[in-house]
């Protein structure tokens, strides 16, 4: 099969599970027990039953949830809009992206710095297989992929503001809110280094271990064995020949962990009063916002099928074998 026809079929069945997660997404919320309207204007507020009705008109829920308020959403986003916050009372894309490059900044560096680290650390304890470092590191990795998120977000905060004297809570400091970019990175790197630290460790274990059972499957291979009767050194076995198949798991792994890693930033978010996606989400549950709800969780299920389609299509550069399966 050729690159070109995989493409078209990856494509083709990212659409499929799109419409799958879409449905999904609808129903989701909707099963949630409680009453939306009630929760959106407060537990202890005293309205009249008009009052209730007419918001409930207002929000759509008067219709029937099938056929009505499900094509009316589809209908909805096929239009490229996602509706209007209940509870902040403004559209819901505009209150996405707002939140969006909070969160992107928090997990693109917690990944760079996880998958990095994670790679190296496994490459170099598979390489020095059963010595000290292999042992420390796997002692490690193992201990960090079991630590729950929450947890350590906590000893992490009262450490790092104990001890070091770091910000616990929010992006920048009052102060600096609204100011040009460049003029508090310093600021902003102060607020970001304790998340950012906790998601590192959280994922660095995981990557460790796959890349370090990756990289002895790779070395016991015989083409590893060629390349050592040739004459290469330790480093150009490695580098040339075992890291580029080792580096397959890792590709999907990283795929797969975008979802929970975001799931995970809700931990974060929270515990750091980080105002991301993360913290968003935990809001719109708790008043049952339906349109930011969805909202959300639509740009993650996008996030996550985008991110595995590429790592097929990235998975055909790295394995030719992938393009005659």
């Amino acid at each position: 099969m050729s690159r070109r026809d995989l493409l078209i079929r990856k494509l083709l069945l990212s659409l499929v599970t799109m419409f799958v997660v879409v449905a999904i997404n609808f129903v989701l919320f909707r099963i949630l027990p409680g009453d939306p309207v009630r929760a959106v204007i407060g537990r202890n507020v005293k309205i009249s039953a008009e009052v209730q009705q007419s918001l409930r008109e207002q929000f759509g829920l008067d219709k029937p949830v099938f056929p009505d308020q499900f094509f009316s959403t589809l209908g909805q986003w096929a239009r490229g809009n996602l509706g209007v916050s209940w509870s902040l009372r403004k559209p819901v894309a505009e209150i996405l992206v707002a939140k969006l490059w909070n969160t992107l900044l928090l997990i693109g560096l917690g990944q760079i710095l996880s998958i990095f680290l994670g790679v190296v650390l496994g490459l170099f304890a598979g390489w020095k297989r059963k010595t000290a470092l292999d042992v420390g590191a796997l002692t490690f990795s193992l201990i960090a992929w079991a630590t729950p998120t929450f947890w350590l977000g906590i000893i992490l905060l009262a450490a790092g503001s104990s001890w070091l004297g770091l910000p616990t809570r929010g992006i920048v400091s009052p102060e600096n809110v609204g100011k040009p970019l460049y003029t508090v990175i310093p600021d902003l790197m102060a607020h970001l280094f304790l998340p950012t630290l906790t998601l590192s460790i959280l994922y660095l274990g995981e990557y460790m271990l796959i890349m370090r059972s990756s990289i002895l499957e790779v070395l016991s291979e015989d083409y590893i064995l060629t390349a050592k009767a040739k004459g290469m050194s330790h480093w150009q076995v490695l580098w040339k020949h075992a890291l580029k198949n080792a580096m397959l798991p890792i590709v999907t792994i990283v795929a797969l962990n975008l979802g929970f890693t975001v799931s995970g930033a809700i931990y974060i978010e929270t515990v750091f009063s980080y105002d991301g996606l993360g913290k968003l989400f935990q809001t719109a549950l708790t008043k049952q916002d339906y349109p930011l709800l969805q909202g959300a969780f639509l740009l993650l299920a996008v996030s996550v099928i985008l991110a595995n389609m590429l790592a097929d299509i990235l998975y055909t550069y790295l394995d030719p074998r992938v393009k005659a399966s």
